[in-house]
């Protein structure tokens, strides 16, 4: 399930229903911090057998990141899992989501476990979201999870009707419907410009293939919007 992309981070795509209805993917990321081997896991996906065997070959779950308030679903089976593990929300999760005793509200300074290694940023004007962007700096890799959307002809079909309406169809783009959610623009454009600042080339997504590399001026063109 586990498919690497870069030294020390490695992608699981897996099925998930929007809605309770729609059949869609949704990706999650891992990343093996250098100071301690221990993995941070962005965005966890449903946990199964053989995630969790693969999951610890790698190395201990330490951190479990839930990127935004739409993201949040399975860390309650990654703290059954992973005891030890801690859990740290975007803003609004610890609200939203009082059973995941958070160890800490993500803002625009990385936690000391991978300060260094992996920058952050909220992604400001969009409070229904509240999203938080990521750097793995040793890959140069971008990791979002709603923000950006990369539709394809592989997906099935309800996803590629989806991506269509929304604009992400065989481009990297915000989709349509989070862009309607934007309250402030000017503060979504100061944190894009953020992002764009950061070293990248390669962007993984939450839904829709990864872009393995271009990925600094597909990004400015997919938030050129706000």
């Amino acid at each position: 399930m586990l498919d690497r992309l870069d030294d020390g981070i490695w992608a699981v795509t897996a099925p998930l229903k929007a809605m309770g209805v729609i059949p869609m993917t949704s990706r999650m990321t891992v990343i093996r911090l250098r100071d301690d081997g221990g993995l941070l896991v962005h965005s966890p996906v449903k946990m199964s057998p053989t995630l969790h065997r693969e999951l610890t070959a790698l190395g201990p779950v330490r951190h479990v990141v839930a990127p935004n308030r739409m993201h949040h679903m399975f860390c309650g089976d990654y703290r059954a899992a992973y005891p030890e593990a801690r859990i740290y929300g975007a803003p609004g999760v610890a609200k939203k989501r009082p059973d995941l005793a958070l160890e800490a509200e993500l803002g625009d300074t990385a936690p000391e476990a991978w300060a260094g290694e992996v920058d952050q940023a909220v992604v400001g004007g969009i409070p229904i979201l509240n999203e938080v962007a990521f750097l793995h700096r040793p890959s140069g890799t971008l990791v979002v999870t709603d923000t950006a959307a990369n539709g394809t002809a592989d997906d099935p079909l309800a996803v590629r009707l989806w991506s269509r309406l929304n604009g992400v169809y065989g481009r990297l783009a915000t989709p349509r419907e989070i862009r309607l959610m934007c309250r402030d623009r000017k503060a979504a454009r100061r944190s894009f410009d953020k992002v764009l600042g950061w070293d990248f080339d390669r962007i993984v997504v939450g839904h829709g293939a990864v872009v393995a590399t271009g990925g600094k001026a597909l990004a400015r063109q997919a938030f050129a919007w706000a």
